[in-house]
């Protein structure tokens, strides 16, 4: 039995072997890099349809404060001439417009924080995509005799483990960099 397990462990090792260079990883990694640029389109394309309708909401938003203003001033004019009824309706769109007012405000807010969430989102696959250039771009300065000679440079883990910088990393180079700005 142990034979036959080490025997299939080997056949599915050899399988793996065979899989690995038919993915080419050069071609996964543009293909990644493509895919994320489309993404970053589409991030940049939903940003600017948020920016423009941020921009329509405050510009309703000033339309309406102009119009309470105009109301306001109605309103001042039916009581100084005694017109009720006509002061009854002038309040009744006051109220409906403060109302717009209140929903068109809520709106901005919350289209406030949608846009900044896209743009953080935005900026975080922009530097993931720089990183994936980068290691595009060492990957494509291997020499022949480098990729030829290390398997593991075939793969794009070892491009990642080479890349990667650690939370530790961060933190380290924080301290430095605080304890450099603290004594100047």
């Amino acid at each position: 039995m142990a034979l036959v397990n080490r025997i299939a462990r080997l056949f599915k090792a050899d399988f793996h072997a065979v899989l690995d260079q038919l993915e080419e990883p050069e071609q996964l990694l543009r293909q990644a890099i493509r895919d994320m640029e489309d993404e970053l389109n589409h991030s940049e394309q939903r940003i600017a349809a948020f920016t423009h309708e941020q921009e329509s909401l405050s510009a309703r938003v000033d339309e309406l404060d102009a119009t309470l203003a105009d109301l306001n001033t109605q309103l001042d004019l039916c009581f100084r001439t005694g017109k009720d009824e006509l002061a009854k309706k002038t309040i009744r769109r006051k109220l409906e417009t403060e109302r717009l007012m209140k929903r068109l405000t809520a709106n901005r807010s919350a289209n406030d924080r949608t846009l900044a969430e896209l743009r953080a989102l935005f900026d975080d696959n922009s530097t993931a995509l720089q990183g994936l250039r980068q290691k595009a771009e060492l990957f494509a300065r291997r020499s022949p005799e480098q990729a030829g000679s290390d398997k593991n440079a075939d793969d794009i883990a070892w491009l990642t483990r080479q890349m990667s910088v650690s939370d530790e990393d961060v933190e380290i180079a924080w301290l430095r960099e605080k304890d450099l700005r603290s004594a100047s």
